[in-house]
């Protein structure tokens, strides 16, 4: 009885999005394939600098992966918001797995070199340009109330940081013990069970927008543009994603050539970030109120500037780690809670399309971001280029202090959701 009524309160209380069927269906097919594909990321990344040593072609390697989200992501939106959303997302996790399945035979067979790994990682961000908003703009549909999607959203995000935890760490065992090969292999195995969770899912149809694709693209840009409150947090995104989490792609030369580490290395500071983050979306989903999502938002911003100075700074992995978890807790608060007030804003019709532009600047900037502190690491230093990330994004953070004003409008303006 005990345990039951634990469970019981879990349903009402941080987990309640759960109470769901078709939520519960998602989060358990989400949980195995998030957990592969952070495996797979970590192994590529670590394929990249074993194979040419170079800071600079991981920040290539890691922006062809993202830049099709800032180029792509717009118009995948509105196309999305024309379809049947579920059967979509199907295809696309199909599609999704067959690349990583070709990308562990090329590897497996030494065929890969970096001009073939820097394409194949674009390919993954073509179809990563449709499965995100499609994934994003379903979950309102998984949830009967609406009041518990922001809850679901927080969900979804604790199962992306939970993989971003427990992935990168296995990863690193796995690369000690097997091969590159074998876990971009097991990633794409791991899409079956999301695949075959979505195909379960009843009832859950989405209204479609009507007319041409240049009429609804259009439609979602003037939402986007002319709604001051989702403007002013993509303009925070940017900021955001462009300086802090563009930390992801001189991970391994931090694990190897600061620390004097290896693969496991590179897993456990993934791992440390991950934690972090997994903290975050534990806060965020006993978040009740919009003022309090904003202002968790705010906050992580300056946490994340803070702890990119730290661990620039940082010449130990003791030192490093507790920074790496700060600065995965920072971005993450910023990144989720910014997901969930647009969604919270957005009308059900104009879902894809403002998601969409929410994972173009969440993963455009980061790549772009990602290019430039590759080229600026080469040429200064990994540890320099940290530090000047948190520098501009410290920065950023006094300007939003300098528009109190504004701020409490935006703030006013979400009390009501």
């Amino acid at each position: 009885m005990p345990f039951l009524r634990l469970v019981t309160a879990g349903l009402q209380g941080p987990f309640r999005a759960l109470a769901h069927r078709n939520f519960r269906l998602y989060f358990a097919g989400q949980a195995v394939s998030i957990l592969g594909t952070w495996i797979q990321q970590v192994a590529l990344s670590w394929l990249v600098y074993r194979i040419t040593g170079s800071a600079a072609l991981l920040g290539v390697t890691a922006f062809a992966g993202l830049v099709p989200q800032l180029v792509v992501g717009p118009l995948a939106g509105a196309w999305i918001d024309r379809q049947d959303k579920r059967r979509w997302l199907i295809r696309i996790q199909a599609l999704m797995g067959v690349q990583a399945l070709v990308l562990a035979g090329l590897t497996w067979l030494d065929w890969v070199s970096p001009p073939l790994l820097v394409a194949m990682a674009g390919l993954l961000g073509v179809l990563a340009s449709f499965d995100t908003p499609l994934r994003q703009s379903l979950i309102s549909s998984f949830v009967e109330r609406r009041e518990d999607l922001p809850n679901a959203l927080a969900l979804n995000a604790m199962l992306f940081n939970s993989g971003r935890f427990v992935g990168p760490p296995l990863a690193g065992l796995l690369l000690g013990l097997t091969s590159e090969a074998a876990c971009f292999a097991l990633n794409g195995l791991s899409f079956l069970a999301l695949i075959g969770a979505v195909g379960n899912i009843r009832n859950s149809s989405t209204p479609r927008a009507t007319g041409s694709m240049a009429h609804v693209f259009q439609e979602g840009l003037r939402f986007v543009w002319d709604t001051w409150l989702v403007r002013m947090l993509i303009f925070v995104l940017v900021a955001l994603n462009l300086t802090a989490s563009a930390y992801a792609v001189l991970l391994p030369v931090f694990a190897r050539d600061v620390f004097g580490g290896d693969a496991r290395t590179l897993g456990w500071l993934w791992g440390a970030a991950g934690m972090g983050a997994l903290g975050s979306t534990l806060f965020l989903a006993s978040r009740k109120t919009t003022r309090a999502l904003l202002g968790g938002v705010m906050a992580g911003c300056l946490l994340a500037a803070v702890s990119l100075v730290a661990f620039g700074l940082a010449r130990t992995l003791s030192l490093a780690l507790p920074a790496m978890v700060a600065l995965g807790f920072g971005i993450s608060v910023c990144n989720v809670g910014i997901n969930m007030l647009l969604q919270i804003i957005a009308p059900d019709t104009l879902r894809g399309r403002v998601v969409s532009f929410f994972t173009s600047a969440r993963f455009g900037f980061d790549a772009l971001g990602g290019l430039l502190a590759g080229f600026v690491a080469n040429s200064l230093g990994a540890g320099i280029t940290m530090i000047a990330e948190g520098v501009v994004l410290l920065g950023f953070v006094l300007f939003l202090r300098t528009r109190q004003g504004q701020l409490a409008a935006l703030i006013e303006g979400l009390k009501k959701g």
